[in-house]
C-alpha cells in the first residue's frame, strides 16, 4: 500500500497524532497538505498566508520549482549513499557555499543543532591540540538559542527556559554574557577560553540584531586573546537579513558559522563552515554522520542557493525588510519593533502575545509568538509589499480584538 492510497480525514489525522505521537509542540488546528510560493493549504483548500516560513526554512518560496526538479532528478539517480564514495551534489554544492561566502571548508550536518554541534566540537579539538587539554570553554549570549542536542542546549543561554528544564546536568565549559555588551563578554573569559559563541541576531531570545560595535569589538578581542569567533546563523544565514549571510552587514569574518533553515529549500541539511586553519583540527574519525551531505538534501540545497542568488532575495529581504518594520510601528500597542532584513520582533505594551498568533490564525495568518508579548515574522524571501500590507491589516485586527 502507498501512501497516496490513505485517505484520511483531517478529524482523523488530529487524532492519530495526539495517540501515537510524543508531543512537544503547540500544533495549529488544522492539516496542511500543500504549500506553494507564500501560502500553505489545508484539506479544505482554505489558504494561510505564511509569514512563518517553515520557521525560516523557505527562503526562496515554498515548494519551489526549481528545488523540487532538483529533488526529483536526484532521487531518480541516488538517494543515499554513506560518505565514503565522492558525490557530485556534495562537491558542487561545498563550492558554491564556501566561494559565495567566503569560506575555507564545509562540513554538512542534517540540521542546525547538529552544525552547531559540529562547530562546537571543532572549536574545543582546535582548542585542546592547539593550546593543551583545559582550552575548551567558550562563552555565549544570556537569552540565546542553539539548539536542543545536548551541546546547543548547554550553549544556550536561557538556563530558566523549557529547553533545558528537566535535562541537567548540562556540559561544562559554557559561560554566559549580556548580549550586545562587550565587556560582558570579556570578562566572562578566561585563560581557558578558546571561543565567544554568538547569533548575529537572536532570533528566539526576542530578535535583537548585534550592534556594529559589538560584532567589531568581539573579533578584535578574539584576534588579540588568540581566541575564535564562532557565529551561529541557522536562522540568520542564505539572505534573511539583507545579505547572505549576517556577518556580511558588518563587515566582519568569523572562524567558524553554522546555517541550515534557509539553505535547503524544505530538505534537512545544515552545514558548518570554516577557515583552513580551523578546519585542520578534524581528522578521520573526529566526526562524521551517515545520512549527512545527502545526495538529495545537497542538489535541493544547491537550488535554492542559485534560486537565492538569481532573483537577488537578500535584496528583497533588506528592502520589503526595512518596508514592514516601518509599517508595523503603526500597529496599535507597540512598544518597540525590532528586525534584520525579514527577521522581525514585534514587542507590545501588554502580555498578550498568544493571543495575537492565535488570532492571526483565526484570520488565515502564520506568524509565532515569543513569550508573553512579542510577535515573530519570518517569511519567505520573495515576499512583496502588498502581502506585507495584507498581513498588518491583519496583524492589526488580531491586536485589537486580543487587547479589549
Amino acid at each position: 500500500m502507498q501512501l497516496k492510497d490513505v485517505n484520511l480525514t483531517a478529524e482523523q489525522v488530529i487524532e492519530m497524532t495526539k495517540k501515537y505521537m510524543i508531543e512537544t509542540y503547540e500544533r495549529f488546528p488544522f492539516v496542511a497538505t500543500k504549500a506553494k510560493g507564500m501560502y500553505l493549504y489545508d484539506q479544505n483548500g482554505e489558504a494561510y498566508l505564511d509569514f512563518y516560513g517553515g520557521i525560516a526554512v523557505n527562503n526562496a518560496g515554498s515548494c519551489n520549482e526549481k528545488v523540487v526538479a532538483a529533488v526529483k532528478d536526484q532521487v531518480a539517480d541516488i538517494m543515499h549513499t554513506f560518505n565514503y564514495p565522492y558525490t557530485i551534489p556534495q562537491a558542487a554544492l561545498a563550492k558554491l557555499v564556501c566561494e559565495t561566502i567566503g569560506m575555507d571548508k564545509i562540513f554538512f550536518q542534517n540540521s542546525g543543532t547538529e552544525a552547531n554541534e559540529a562547530m562546537i566540537k571543532i572549536a574545543r579539538k582546535y582548542g585542546v591540540d592547539n593550546f593543551g587539554p583545559e582550552k575548551y570553554h567558550i562563552v555565549t549570549a544570556v537569552n540565546s538559542f542553539h539548539g536542543r542536542t545536548y551541546g546547543g542546549l548547554s550553549a544556550t543561554g536561557q538556563p530558566d527556559n523549557a529547553c533545558q528544564k528537566g535535562f541537567k546536568p548540562i556540559l561544562p565549559g559554557f559561560t554566559y554574557a549580556e548580549f550586545n555588551n562587550l565587556e560582558s563578554f570579556k570578562a566572562a573569559c578566561t585563560e581557558n577560553t578558546i571561543a565567544i559563541m554568538i547569533e548575529p541576531c537572536q532570533g528566539e531570545g526576542g530578535v535583537w540584531p548585534a550592534t556594529q560595535e559589538f560584532i567589531e569589538g568581539l573579533r578584535e578581542f578574539c584576534d588579540k586573546k588568540g581566541m575564535l569567533l564562532l557565529l551561529d546563523e541557522i536562522q540568520t544565514g542564505w539572505g534573511r537579513t539583507g545579505k547572505i549571510m549576517a556577518y556580511m552587514n558588518y563587515g566582519v569574518k568569523p572562524d567558524v558559522v553554522t546555517m541550515a533553515k534557509g539553505i535547503g529549500g524544505g530538505m534537512p541539511i545544515g552545514a558548518m563552515c570554516c577557515t583552513e586553519k580551523v578546519a585542520t583540527a578534524m581528522s578521520p574519525g573526529s566526526h562524521g554522520s551517515t545520512y549527512a551531505g545527502s545526495p538529495v538534501c545537497c542538489a535541493a540545497a544547491y537550488a535554492q542557493v542559485n534560486e537565492i542568488l538569481d532573483k537577488k532575495l537578500s535584496e528583497n529581504a533588506a528592502a520589503v525588510g526595512n518596508y514592514f518594520a516601518k509599517k508595523l510601528e503603526n500597529l496599535p500597542h507597540v512598544k518597540d519593533v525590532r528586525h534584520a532584513g525579514l527577521l522581525t520582533g514585534v514587542e507590545f505594551d501588554f502580555p498578550g502575545a498568544l493571543d495575537i498568533k492565535h488570532g492571526c490564525l483565526d484570520r488565515k495568518l502564520l506568524v509565532t509568538a515569543i513569550g508573553n508579548s512579542i510577535i515573530r515574522t519570518v517569511p519567505p524571501l520573495i515576499v512583496t509589499k502588498e502581502e506585507c500590507d495584507k498581513a498588518y491589516d491583519i496583524l492589526k485586527a488580531a491586536v485589537e480584538t486580543a487587547s479589549k
